[in-house]
């Protein structure tokens, strides 16, 4: 099991700079322009998403966010920004479609960490 999983962690990438030398025919666009392209826009989107996380978990933390949903559209969008990091055609479609996916956690969304702006029941009692 582990040599076939081995296989095709090498065999993809080999695989897809074949599909986008290919794609670049197609297009008549030179295939290094794609390549520098999609990197520049992965590096872009991973230096963005940085920021985003830390913003999103310092909310979460105040109670103003979920914490789940911020970790899960953080993750989505590095796993994305690695996939346009990655040469070739068929990773940055896999990356563009996981950008474009909705991010909907149903009833998850409305948890929240942290006492946020709730209200809490019982009796305070300062002592020195």
């Amino acid at each position: 099991m582990r040599f076939v999983v081995m296989l095709i962690v090498l065999i993809f990438p080999v695989l897809d700079v074949l599909a986008t030398i290919r794609f670049a025919r197609w297009t008549g666009i030179p295939t290094i322009a794609w390549l520098v392209a999609s990197a520049i826009a992965g590096s872009l989107l991973l230096r963005r998403e940085i920021a985003t996380f830390r913003v999103k978990t310092l909310a979460a933390l105040r109670g103003d966010e979920p914490l789940l949903r911020g970790l899960l559209d953080s993750g989505r969008k590095v796993l994305a920004a690695l996939l346009l990091i990655l040469p070739g055609v068929v990773s940055d479609l896999i990356a563009l479609t996981l950008l474009a996916l909705p991010f909907n956690l149903g009833p998850l969304a409305t948890q929240t960490v942290g006492l946020g702006r709730r209200a809490i029941d019982g009796d305070y009692r300062r002592i020195d």
